[in-house]
């Protein structure tokens, strides 16, 4: 039986017909891989919304509200998240329904936490698509562009940008030139929510499982109550003072798309963290990654080398000065999250320090040292 939360109504529960895992992805080759969990007693399902020790799943008989058993024995079983296939043990007449096991996920979208451990939060499993957002209403931020395509390539989904707002923008066709300039490989598709503009093309290019991630105000759940044909997200307004948007979407939830697939919508990201994204690095700066194999020296760091092909392409003009600076700023990071996990590069990253502050102490215990 399906226990309605107290705080917010499942959006879930405004389709006529009893939803599926079959609405929500499920496929013959995940059931076939789960047979072995069939064969005990469990029964596949799709977290639609997770909460602390709780989450909201789409079973094979309908929604179901299940808790979370602790993982037994020295295994980590991951903490369920919004898009996670699950593993769940039905419930009985004395029992609620709980979650069993969490299902190997095939994408996972994930940035760090804002403390100093090493953790990282994943903000949606088992993605298709990642849609970035941006909005045209405001000056385009290259970096967090930038930023936001490193976790999206990461996550191993395929990104989109979506630029939104168009029709209070002055010049979308230039606007989207210039953050295909930051974004190569990636579509960039111009909409417009409030006009209907792009939102076809959109449609046809989402496929699966759809993610909006993007800063609060950039018109997600607006966009995503267009996809969806009603209006099932909260939305809000841009705040005047300083056009920063107003966190409506509190939790993330997944709803299936009219035309196929589903889409999860995301609170508004302010702050995004990498958590070792490499690989995304990689994909994002291609262009960087590209120039980089004609460097006289195979690990470059493209900062003053002799005969470096990357600084070379600064010079004439093929890239430019800011895009290369936030390629060393966000690797920094990246090394930076690794060393967090990283025993011996961490230490790597602590010996200049280390030796600076040797230095420094040798300098004051000599006798010619003045304060």
């Amino acid at each position: 039986m399906f226990h309605q939360p107290t705080s917010h109504p499942p959006a879930f529960s405004s389709f006529a017909h009893v939803l599926t895992p079959a609405d929500y992805g499920w496929d013959g080759e995940r059931e076939r891989a789960f047979a072995p969990l069939r064969a005990d007693g469990l029964v596949p399902g799709r977290v639609v919304r997770a909460e602390r020790g709780r989450c909201d799943v789409v079973a094979e008989t309908g929604p179901v509200r299940a808790v979370l058993v602790p993982p037994s024995g020295a295994g980590d079983r991951p903490t369920p998240c919004t898009g996670d296939w699950v593993a769940l043990r039905p419930s009985g007449p004395a029992a609620s329904a709980t979650v069993a096991e969490v299902l190997e996920r095939r994408t996972a979208v994930i940035r760090s936490t804002a403390s100093r451990t090493p953790r990282a939060q994943a903000l949606a499993a088992n993605v298709d698509t990642v849609a970035v957002t941006v909005s045209l209403a405001d000056p385009l931020k290259h970096g967090r562009i930038e930023r936001m395509l490193t976790l999206a390539w990461e996550s191993g989904a395929t990104p989109v940008v979506v630029l939104t707002k168009a029709d209070r923008c002055a010049d979308p066709t230039s606007a989207a030139a210039e953050v295909s300039e930051v974004a190569p490989g990636v579509e960039v598709l111009v909409t417009s929510a409030a006009t209907g503009e792009g939102v076809d093309v959109l449609t046809a290019v989402l496929s699966g499982t759809v993610v909006l991630l993007g800063p609060s105000g950039a018109g997600k759940s607006t966009l995503g109550n267009r996809l969806l044909g009603e209006d099932l997200l909260a939305t809000g307004t841009v705040r005047g003072s300083d056009g920063k948007g107003r966190h409506t979407t509190a939790w993330r939830e997944l709803l299936p798309l009219p035309h196929g697939g589903v889409l999860l919508d995301t609170p508004g990201l302010r702050g995004v963290g990498l958590p070792d994204a490499g690989e995304g690095l990689e994909q994002t700066f291609a262009e960087i990654t590209e120039w980089a194999d004609g460097c006289r020296f195979t690990d470059c760091a493209h900062t003053g080398e002799p005969d470096c092909a990357v600084l070379a392409a600064v010079e004439d003009g093929r890239l430019t000065r800011r895009r290369l600076d936030s390629y060393h700023r966000l690797q920094r990071e990246n090394a930076h999250a690794a060393s967090r996990t990283d025993a011996r590069l961490r230490a790597e990253l602590e010996r200049p320090r280390k030796q600076i502050a040797r230095h420094v102490r040798a300098l004051k215990q000599s006798p010619n040292f003045k304060a």
